[in-house]
């Protein structure tokens, strides 16, 4: 064999883009791999593109389990399933104690001019355990199906966050211009004791909230028909006081949009590897 097969086979060997194969004769071209470039070694060989497996059909929510969700549970919403039972047991108290007993405990808990001036986080956390109208009211059947839909969208502890937040604001935007009448000597002192308690003031809130995580088809003729509810017991001009705090509060829960839309995204977005150098344990550690 002369040295120049010698050395042919050796640049074959050494050549990645050459498949060996048997031996065709010295005349014969040697065979190439696809997608390499021939006389030019170390190259790496082509990765093989597997087809992506179709991903599972969405299996669809059976309808009884679908309408399940719009009422509390213990695991899926903590705070509205505890805090209606805690309403259930206060609304039965109410039905069947001893009314001079239950007529007290409601003077004490009003949110009034005088109690709030008394102990204004005792009356404002006790005027919320009771329903004004009992069990069967509407604000008792909005505080079940709205609290857990607002539950079920921003968690247990956002949730409290509004309703409470909704009910406090509302109540102290609504007391303290009465303070300041009867300061002012343009209402009779008699307006600093007056029965104020009940969840109205949350729930109107929490309504409010509701509506701007909602789809629009759905927001709008909510917010519509609860502020039409609520502009016609004011003209009514039945309690006053009480439906201008309806209305605050509903528009609480509206100014909360940006908020709760935050909020939303954040529960939303997926937690963070402990590998990723965005983690709070991981940022400022060096990488080599």
């Amino acid at each position: 064999m002369s040295w120049l097969g010698s050395a042919g086979r050796a640049r074959t060997d050494r050549d990645p883009s050459v498949i060996p194969g048997p031996d065709r004769g010295p005349d014969a071209a040697p065979a190439l791999v696809p997608g390499l470039l021939p006389g030019i070694p170390r190259q790496r060989a082509p990765r093989t593109v597997r087809a992506r497996e179709p991903e599972p059909a969405a299996v669809p929510v059976p309808p009884r389990r679908r309408a399940g969700r719009l009422l509390p549970t213990p695991l899926g919403t903590p705070f509205t399933f505890g805090y209606a039972l805690l309403l259930v047991a206060t609304s039965l108290f109410a039905e069947y104690a001893d009314p001079a007993l239950v007529s007290d405990l409601l003077q004490g808990s009003s949110t009034d001019v005088a109690h709030l001036a008394q102990a204004p986080l005792l009356v404002l956390v006790a005027s919320a355990l009771w329903i004004a109208g009992g069990m069967t009211s509407a604000y008792a059947l909005g505080f079940l199906f709205v609290l857990t839909a607002l539950e079920r969208r921003i968690g247990p502890l956002r949730t409290a966050a509004v309703f409470f937040g909704g009910h406090v604001l509302a109540t102290l935007a609504t007391e303290l211009p009465v303070a300041f009448s009867v300061a002012a000597g343009r209402l009779p002192e008699s307006s600093l004791h007056r029965l104020d308690y009940g969840i109205s003031f949350g729930v109107m809130t929490s309504v409010g909230a509701l509506a701007g995580l909602l789809p629009g088809w759905l927001r709008w003729p909510l917010l519509a028909g609860v502020g039409y509810l609520a502009v016609t017991d004011l003209l009514a001009y039945a309690d006053p006081m009480t439906e201008w705090g309806h209305l605050l509060s509903l528009a609480l829960g509206v100014a909360s949009w940006p908020l709760l839309r935050r909020w939303r995204t954040a529960l939303a977005r997926p937690a963070p590897l402990l590998g990723d150098l965005g983690h709070p344990a991981l940022r400022g550690m060096r990488t080599y």
